[in-house]
Parts: C-alpha cells; sequence; structure tokens
C-alpha cells in the first residue's frame, strides 16, 4: 500500500526572515508582539536580542548592534537595519506588505530613517546604553561629534570631486576621501548606532556643500578650505584625547584597556588630519595669502564646524 503524501500547502509569497529585536525595551517588544500576532507570523524567525545566546544573532550582527537598531534578515542572509529592517518586516507580513512596498519607494526610506532615528533618541528615556559600554556620557558625546564630522568629510571629498577637473585636486580629494572613510569605519566600531547623530543627513548635505563651493573657484579655494576644516579636527581630537587621557591617569574607568585601544584609534585619525592640512597647505604657492572671500569663507567654515560639533554632541 502506497501512503498518501500530504496535501502540498500554498506556496508562500514572501521569503522567510529574522527579526532581531530589542526585548528589555518595554515599547519595542510591545511593538513586536502586535507583529506576531498577525497572520503569516509564524513563518518568521523571531530573535530576541537581548536574552538570546550569541550565535543566534548570525554572522556580522554583534549584540550590541542588535539591540542599538532593528534588525531582520532576509532569506539570503542579508541585513537590514532601522527603517529598512521595518520595511522588510512589514513585506513579509500580509496585511502590512503593501506598506512595506511603500515604505522601500522613492524617498520614503531617507524619510523613514530621519524619523527611526528620531525615535532611538526618545528611547534613551526608558533604554539607557548598555551598562557594558566603557564610556561615559561625555564620551559617548564626543563620539557622536566625531561620527557626524566623519560623515561629513566624507561628504566633502565627493563634493569635491563632483565638481573639479583638475588631475592633481582630483587625486588629492580620492586619497583623502579614502582615509576619511576608513576613519568613519573605525568610529563606527566604537560608536552604537543608537547613539549616532540624528541629523547625519544635515551633516551629508553640509559637508557635501563644504567641498563643491569652493570647487567651483578653482584648486587654491579647496586647499585652503581642507586647510581650515583640518585644523579644527585637529584641535578637537586633541582635545578629546586629553580628556581620554586624564580619566586614564584617574583609573576611574570601566574597561581601561578598551579605552586605552580608542585613544590609539583616535590618535590616528589626528595624525592623519594633520597630514591632509601640511598636504592642502603645501599644495598652495609659497606665501600665498588668500582673497578676502576665501578668508571670510575658511572663518565660516570654522565657526559652522564648531557649531556643528556641539549639535551633533546633544543630538
Amino acid at each position: 500500500m502506497t501512503a498518501t503524501a500530504p496535501a502540498a500547502s500554498a506556496p508562500s509569497t514572501t521569503a522567510p526572515v529574522t527579526i532581531y529585536y530589542d526585548g528589555a525595551c518595554p515599547v519595542c517588544s510591545a511593538e513586536i508582539a502586535v507583529y506576531q500576532r498577525q497572520p503569516g507570523a509564524q513563518a518568521c524567525t523571531w530573535v530576541n536580542a537581548a536574552t538570546c545566546a550569541e550565535e543566534a544573532l548570525g554572522p556580522g550582527l554583534s549584540r550590541q548592534d542588535a539591540l542599538a537598531r532593528f534588525h531582520v534578515r532576509g532569506a539570503d542572509g542579508q541585513l537590514a537595519a532601522g527603517a529598512r529592517g521595518f520595511a522588510a518586516l512589514w513585506r513579509a507580513l500580509p496585511r502590512t506588505r503593501w506598506l512595506g512596498r511603500i515604505a522601500g519607494a522613492g524617498p520614503m526610506p531617507a524619510l523613514l530613517e530621519v524619523a527611526y532615528r528620531g525615535f532611538l533618541v526618545v528611547r534613551r528615556l526608558w533604554r539607557p546604553a548598555d551598562a557594558a559600554l566603557p564610556w561615559s556620557r561625555e564620551l559617548i558625546a564626543d563620539l557622536r561629534s566625531d561620527h557626524a564630522g566623519e560623515v561629513g568629510a566624507v561628504q566633502i571629498y565627493r563634493g569635491v570631486l563632483a565638481l573639479a577637473r583638475d588631475p592633481a585636486l582630483r587625486t588629492f580629494a580620492a586619497h583623502h576621501q579614502a582615509t576619511e572613510q576608513a576613519h568613519l569605519d573605525l568610529i563606527n566600531l566604537h560608536l552604537p548606532a543608537a547613539h549616532r547623530s540624528v541629523l547625519l543627513p544635515a551633516w551629508r548635505v553640509a559637508g557635501w556643500l563644504t567641498g563643491a563651493l569652493p570647487a567651483l573657484f578653482g584648486p587654491r579655494a579647496v586647499y585652503a578650505t581642507i586647510a581650515a576644516v583640518e585644523t579644527f579636527v585637529d584641535r578637537h581630537y586633541a582635545e578629546q584625547i586629553e580628556r581620554i587621557d586624564a580619566q586614564l591617569a584617574a583609573g576611574n574607568v570601566v574597561d581601561a584597556a578598551r579605552l586605552t585601544a580608542l585613544r590609539a584609534d583616535l590618535e590616528r585619525c589626528r595624525q592623519d588630519e594633520v597630514q591632509h592640512r601640511h598636504e592642502a597647505e603645501a599644495a598652495l604657492p609659497a606665501g600665498h595669502r588668500p582673497a578676502l572671500p576665501t578668508r571670510v569663507w575658511t572663518a565660516l567654515v570654522g565657526s559652522g564646524s564648531a557649531t556643528a560639533v556641539q549639535l551633533a554632541r546633544r543630538m
């Protein structure tokens, strides 16, 4: 007798996804509970990042990042974070699939990401930073400003490359952009995503304009701008390093080894920025004195950088 095969179930219209959420956040948990009650939720894998085993997070996702931002892993293993993660979750559930499609269209991902970052700021009221993090509130604010600054720095050189045609300037900009991207990647390792500035879209635009506008007026204007920016950044990093040295000397830190490693990374960034300034200054003619418009512009760049740091420290 031949056994009767079970009836085939209807094919799924969506790829299975794995959802990583912060079960220690009461608001997050309540929202996830709503999704888990929806039809189709049983096809998803739900992982409480606050209590799961480390291996349950899968490749490329640390517990710190999983708790800092909402993540969804698709069937292809790729991670979507923040607003894009919610869009992926919505597309996986029949009742919200239409919302997921809207959330992934046109400018919606960028707009929703701004809103999500705003939520992360408010979330700090009831879900403080991981207690295991050795950074003080002041140092987290410093790192937030560093991260915002490196985001802006990458965009400065993108702005230069968008408009500059001088071969030497383009080579200068491409080389420095790669260094600034390496700095940004380094700061990303030290600063949890939940603590990054909610104004990152504004810093990207401001950075791009800081590079593009002087590029309209030629290489000398760009080199003068870079020299002014790097003078400020050198001082900014040096002040942070002095504060870290004071903390290490006082011995009142949770993890001295980790803080020492952070100090070394910040000093490496500072030294690169000093080198950038020297290269920009060397590219200007000997004895060159910028014209009045350039001097006014570089003064604005310096004061604007200081204002941006203060905003980034808070937001």
